[in-house]
């Protein structure tokens, strides 16, 4: 039986595109069931339309309060039944409720080797500090921002020319590659997240970097 996946995105939704592809050439045993956007304008609201998918924005405008926005968020996401929640550059801090409420069934991938820079503005902050290398990570969502259990980076060279369009080009790219692997490994039953970490295939995991 296919997992049920629910993407929340903010933008471009060129990770959500990733995933619509692997889904669609049966790489992953998984249909997303639904996209949210906090944003009405975002492109990948027209991706999910033109891939068959139900696509939805929820305005924070139209609440009194984030705890109020995510327990809307929250109940509308609930209808589709998810297995998993995948955040695809959605661009809201999630509240503790929320984060609660999903889990052990959430990622996100954040565009930094993380621990190291968390937030926003990781390509400029690899190119002031004059980084050697720089990369994405796939993590569990949990209450501290970008600070879940690491499950897969992806590491480059940042090249004496780049900027931060040719990094957001050549991470975007890294992203689209192990993104879909860990949902992959999740929808299979081989990912899991308990007390003491992250476990894949049974044994604890610590992060690699491919």
């Amino acid at each position: 039986m296919k997992k049920r996946l629910v993407v929340l995105i903010s933008g471009s939704g060129s990770n959500l595109q990733a995933l619509i592809d692997a889904c669609n050439a049966q790489a992953l045993n998984a249909e997303i069931v639904a996209v949210f956007s906090n944003k009405a304008d975002a492109y990948g609201l027209i991706r999910a339309q033109q891939a068959g998918i139900p696509a939805l924005a929820l305005s924070p405008a139209e609440f009194p309060s984030r705890d109020d926005f995510d327990a809307a968020l929250q109940m509308q996401i609930n209808e589709y039944q998810p297995d998993l929640i995948i955040l695809a550059g959605y661009m809201r801090i999630l509240t503790p409720a929320f984060v609660r409420h999903y889990h052990g069934r959430m990622l996100n991938i954040h565009p930094s080797l993380l621990p190291k820079y968390p937030g926003l503005h990781t390509h400029r902050k690899a190119l002031e500090n004059g980084d050697a290398e720089h990369g994405t990570s796939v993590h569990f969502v949990t209450e501290e921002l970008d600070g879940g259990p690491v499950i897969l980076q992806a590491r480059i060279a940042v090249l004496p020319d780049d900027t931060e369009d040719t990094l957001t080009a050549r991470i975007q790219q890294e992203e689209h590659r192990i993104y879909p692997q860990v949902v992959n490994w999740f929808v299979q039953g081989r990912l899991v997240l308990k007390e003491e970490g992250v476990y894949l295939d049974g044994k604890l995991h610590y992060h690699n970097t491919i």
